[in-house]
């Protein structure tokens, strides 16, 4: 459970296939990969975002809000021995992430309905969410896929991150019992969303390495990209 209630930069850049490749070989010549990664330093991670029936997380993000949450639960290679419930807000451009480890237990009583649990948990945040599918009707809404590749610089606590086959299908409940059926949500090839996160500072060592002049900065939601399909 992340209990740090410290606000992060957050940068995203949409880049080619080519700049990828670029900047990932000269970061590799001073960045550590996360442990967790497969041997290729890629790894899935999946995700259940929340929204209710006037879609208030998806609007509060189209119009810009200087401040708007997200809750999610979250997974990673397809392995359920590791999920959280995660809660990411945003403040005049500065994010917070928020989280609760649940079981496979838990989870699995999430998704037959049974949300009894869930004001007993001892995390508060678990406790958030049950109050929020009461009073702001928040349901399960779309599951969002992509792979990441991630980088880790301690100085900064710099971590910057590549996403690529971002893919979306909407909330099922038969997704724990069977592969995710979804459908890729961008027609560009060699689509790939760069993420630089970051909490006081960005080490000029790293600023140099990633050279970006030539890319514009953009406001990209993955949950916001995956409603318009579905």
């Amino acid at each position: 459970m992340n209990n740090d209630f410290r606000y992060r930069h957050e940068l995203k850049y949409d880049i080619n296939y080519s700049m990828y490749l670029s900047l990932r070989s000269r970061l590799r010549q001073i960045m550590y990969p996360d442990e967790h990664a497969a041997s290729d330093g890629k790894y899935l991670i999946r995700s259940i975002y929340f929204d209710n029936y006037r879609d208030k997380a998806l609007q509060e993000k189209l119009c810009g809000n200087s401040k708007h949450e997200k809750f999610r639960i979250r997974w990673y290679n397809d392995d359920l021995s590791f999920i959280r419930l995660e809660k990411k807000q945003k403040i005049n451009g500065l994010c917070i992430k928020i989280d609760a480890d649940w079981s496979e237990t838990e989870l699995k009583c999430f998704i037959d309905g049974d949300y009894s649990w869930m004001l007993t948990h001892p995390c508060p945040l678990t406790q958030e969410l049950y109050v929020k599918m009461k009073t702001d009707q928040l349901v399960p809404i779309v599951i969002v896929s992509y792979l990441r590749e991630s980088f880790i610089y301690d100085a900064g606590n710099i971590r910057i991150t590549f996403d690529t086959d971002i893919r979306s299908t909407p909330y099922s409940v038969s997704f724990i019992s069977k592969s995710v059926m979804d459908i890729g949500v961008t027609n560009e090839p060699g689509h790939v969303i760069l993420e630089i996160k970051y909490d006081e500072f960005l080490p000029d060592i790293i600023s140099c390495m990633i050279q970006l002049d030539n890319c514009r900065q953009i406001a990209y939601s993955k949950y916001s990209v995956s409603r318009s399909f579905g």
